[in-house]
């Protein structure tokens, strides 16, 4: 449960890197394959870079092979907004995140596993933080992620 605040700012927009900026303000999509984090293996969460809301976890990424960071699902359902997108001729459902108002890509509905899904996100509207970090960060009640299931 989110027990921090979560917010855009413009001392936050203001930080970001010309690709963030575009990719979370202006729903730009970065180059597959030449994103920070498309090949991540390391174990942590991914964060909205505008606003630090936890997104996804480094548990629930997999190679769906399109050259993007994917994910099974997010680590808090009520972070992620869906929204119908019939931009370049098709439709799609966008997922922005939900206090920071950041475009984060896209869910499709051909994922792995029991939900099917498969959010395929741009590496630029992400910050990870690694696992040994997360506590530190303020992130500590997600290390439950991490913990072997009890039998």
């Amino acid at each position: 449960m989110d027990h921090k605040r979560y917010e855009k700012t413009a001392e936050a927009t203001q930080k970001l890197n010309s690709n963030q900026y575009e990719v979370t303000q202006n729903d730009a999509t970065e180059p597959p394959f030449q994103n920070e984090f498309w090949d991540q293996k390391e174990d942590g969460i991914y964060v909205d870079v505008v606003s630090g809301e936890p997104l996804f976890a480094s548990t629930a990424k997999f190679d769906s092979g399109t050259g993007w960071p994917s994910f099974v699902q997010p680590i808090e359902p009520e972070h992620i907004v869906e929204r119908t997108d019939r931009r370049y001729g098709m439709t799609r459902t966008e997922v922005r995140s939900k206090h920071g108002d950041s475009h984060l890509g896209h869910v499709f509905p051909d994922g792995p596993g029991p939900g099917g899904t498969r959010y395929c996100i741009n590496s630029a509207s992400l910050r990870f933080v690694p696992k040994d970090r997360m506590q530190a960060e303020g992130y500590g009640e997600y290390l439950r992620l991490f913990m072997p299931p009890e039998k």
